[in-house]
């Protein structure tokens, strides 16, 4: 699977409405919203100027995460595959 269908799977996981396991896990509406914006943004970033642009992504969705107390779960996962894919393709480049 490529970058930005990743990127729109995440978008699309973000964009469903919470339920109790996310809830219970940290997330709130607006913070699924906000990451659902900022991971929207990088997509795009690469689809409107390439994806040689991934240089000048830096996600720091983790640290994100962290400081919000999100605990292990589907949405966290997805969230930080996207920071790991945007990573590696950085580093491709």
């Amino acid at each position: 699977m490529d970058l930005l269908a990743s990127l729109g799977e995440a978008v699309a996981a973000l964009k469903a409405p919470l339920g109790p396991a996310d809830t219970e896990q940290g997330w709130t509406d607006d913070l699924r919203r906000e990451i659902q914006e900022e991971i929207s943004v990088y997509r795009s970033v690469l689809r409107r100027h390439g994806p040689a642009m991934v240089r000048h992504l830096r996600p720091r969705l983790d640290e994100w995460l962290a400081r919000e107390g999100v605990r292990p779960g589907r949405l966290r996962d997805a969230v930080l595959e996207v920071q790991r894919l945007l990573t590696e393709a950085r580093d491709a480049v």
